[in-house]
């Protein structure tokens, strides 16, 4: 079993940056792609971005790509999104979600595992 709790959530004005964290414990972390999705009031769970267990693929939404950054420590079995220039539409709650496998998919249906969620307001 993972456990994966985000932090780093939070209200920010628009064009400003967060940054989400994600760490996990539990199964072995460096073999599992992980990803985080976000899902405003609503509206379906949609994936945000993703990255491979080893860190060395990414793939982003087209709404975050150019603006968001996916990165990992296996080290550390965290996972970091990084994000930038930040509009209101981005307003949602943001999950960490990882995987049994170590590549990535867009489909929420296929990852295994999710946190809690953080919130991210952005406000215009």
């Amino acid at each position: 079993q993972v456990q994966l709790v985000e932090s780093g959530g939070g209200l920010v004005q628009a064009g400003g940056s967060l940054r989400l964290s994600c760490t996990a414990s539990g199964r072995t972390f460096g073999n599992s792609a992980m990803g985080w999705f976000r899902q405003a009031p609503g509206q379906e769970r949609e994936f945000v971005a993703a990255i491979n267990w080893s860190g060395g693929f990414t793939v982003y939404a087209v709404s975050v790509k150019g603006r968001f950054t996916i990165s990992r420590d296996n080290a550390k079995n965290t996972v970091n999104l990084q994000m930038n220039s930040l509009k209101p539409e981005d307003t949602a709650v943001y999950y960490c979600a990882g995987r049994s496998v170590g590549y990535t998919s867009t489909r929420p249906g296929e990852w295994n595992y999710w946190g809690q969620g953080t919130q991210v307001t952005v406000s215009s």
